[in-house]
């Protein structure tokens, strides 16, 4: 439908989905429980900052007495001898060119906070410069990127003891990464998030959610419903859309595309991923994640929309940042979007296997302050996680429903998702109900963007090391991270599992 200047705003829908939209914030703030959503968390940054800190340490060329890493005498070796420290429950190393790779190995053993046992020592995986943001993008030649190993978790510690040697000359600028995760507001020790309904968004249909479910009828719900818009001016019109997508931002839904000021006359199609829709009714894959490049007038028409079989998994539960304890302002404002979703790659975060699941938010908060503040990314790396107990959870900020750029796979973070399994899986079998979570999660966002999680997809290189940047690349739709990069990762075990994740997804998309 069309806009145009007038003296109100007013946004109407199709019978049942009557949204009301004034420039006032309340009314913008009433848009979710207008369409049967729960509340949403603020879009604003928590005051005052979330608990949770970072000691970096430099690390010291080593003596004879301290080197006991193996290798020839003369080999580079720097670290930290035994030492108290505040306490921490991952570990990384950092350094100061994030171009400059660590040839070596890294070794690290902790105190445990409660009893004063120190552990084994154990390696810190150093190969993480396949993980990241692109090079030709903003994230991908920040001033603030730094090159680091990858994060390991070894649980409540206060005693620190590194060893670094190259097998070359190391990297300058070497520093010990300590972080705190801190406890997420409202957090109680050992909570397992997945039991916190207030946490998560439930989308399978329960007697709890049926009645919002059918209250979106058909009728009322044509795959895309149109809406008017009056106009009291564009500026203040700019502000209340604003006010309403900062509402939607959780649902994966938003107004389409950004009030123009020289615009008089403008397209606004709006395009929600409603949790709990009925299949029947769940938006298609070309309109259910906003693609930046697309005018309004080359919007898909809903009668050639409705004519496509909608292959889309499940919406599956999926805990939020706010569930994981995010601390919204440590990271980059605002968000960055590609184009769409045409295969999703699978991770494994290297950190270990030494965590419960109750643990797993802590082990995301620190992920996340690791990647922000020590390797000076814009935000989490991976778009999604899942623990070893098959939970799901939010990563990168700006909506799950939506294409965010990840920095997951260097070279192929466009038209691509990043799926983290926490754990390290290079010798150890990932649990039955990790892979569940990984056919269950793809069979949804997947299924957003008309993709068959058993077909194939092609991609453009941004430049790598298997891959010459501008070359096209056939990947699986779901893929390891080795199949882009030549790397460990997603480790051999779960690597070996992503055939039967591809034939699950399939199928929960209801092919045959």
């Amino acid at each position: 439908m069309r806009c145009s200047l007038a003296s109100s705003i007013a946004v109407t829908c199709a019978t049942v989905l009557a949204l009301p939209v004034s420039l006032a914030a309340p009314a913008a703030a009433a848009v979710p429980s207008a369409l049967g959503l729960p509340p949403a968390a603020s879009a604003q940054p928590p005051a005052p900052e979330l608990p949770g800190a970072t000691q970096s340490l430099p690390l010291e060329q080593l003596d004879d007495s301290d080197r006991a890493l193996g290798g020839t005498d003369d080999a580079d070796v720097q670290g930290l001898t035994r030492r108290d420290v505040r306490p921490f429950s991952l570990v990384g190393v950092v350094w100061d060119d994030p171009a400059a790779a660590l040839h070596g190995v890294v070794q690290v053993r902790t105190r445990a906070t409660g009893d004063g046992a120190w552990s084994e020592w154990q390696d810190v995986e150093t190969h993480n410069e396949e993980h990241g943001a692109d090079p030709d993008t903003a994230e991908g030649h920040g001033r603030a990127l730094k090159g680091s190993t990858a994060p390991l978790w070894v649980g409540d510690s206060d005693g620190v003891e590194i060893r670094v040697r190259g097998d070359e000359p190391l990297p300058e600028g070497l520093r010990l990464e300590l972080v705190d995760p801190g406890e997420a507001p409202g957090e109680a020790p050992g909570q397992d998030p997945a039991q916190d309904p207030a946490a998560t968004t439930v989308t399978e249909a329960t007697t709890a959610t049926t009645a919002t479910a059918t209250a979106v009828t058909a009728a009322s719900w044509s795959r895309t419903t149109a809406a008017s818009l009056t106009l009291a001016g564009l500026n203040a019109a700019e502000a209340a859309v604003s006010g309403v997508n900062a509402q939607l931002a959780p649902y994966g839904a938003a107004w389409i595309p950004a009030l123009s000021k020289e615009a008089t006359e403008i397209t606004l199609p709006y395009v929600p991923n409603v949790p709990r829709v009925p299949e029947a009714m769940a938006p298609p894959a070309a309109q259910a994640a906003p693609d930046e490049a697309q005018a309004p007038d080359e919007a898909q028409a809903p009668e050639e929309m409705a004519a496509a079989k909608p292959y889309i998994g499940p919406r599956p539960k999926i805990i939020t940042r706010k569930g994981w304890g995010a601390d919204e302002s440590i990271r980059e404002k605002g968000f960055v979007y590609t184009k769409s979703i045409k295969a999703a790659f699978v991770h494994h975060s290297a950190t270990g296997n030494n965590y419960t699941c109750a643990q797993a938010p802590s082990v995301l908060r620190s992920i996340y302050r690791y990647h922000v503040q020590s390797s000076g990314w814009r935000d989490f790396g991976y778009n999604f996680a899942v623990d070893k107990c098959g939970n799901i959870y939010e990563g990168r900020a700006g909506g799950v429903a939506k294409p965010v750029l990840g920095a997951h796979t260097l070279g192929f973070n466009t038209n691509s998702m990043g799926i983290a399994v926490l754990g390290t899986f290079t010798k150890t079998t990932p649990p039955a109900a990790v892979v569940t979570a990984v056919a269950r999660l793809t069979a949804w966002k997947l299924g957003l963007h008309g993709v068959n999680p058993k077909a194939a997809a092609y991609l453009v290189s941004g430049g790598g090391n298997l891959y010459k940047k501008g070359s096209t690349v056939k990947f699986n739709s779901i893929a390891g991270h080795r199949d882009g990069f030549a790397t460990e990762c997603p480790g051999a075990r779960l690597y070996g599992k992503l055939g039967t994740a591809r034939t699950s997804s399939a199928k929960y998309q209801g092919r045959s």
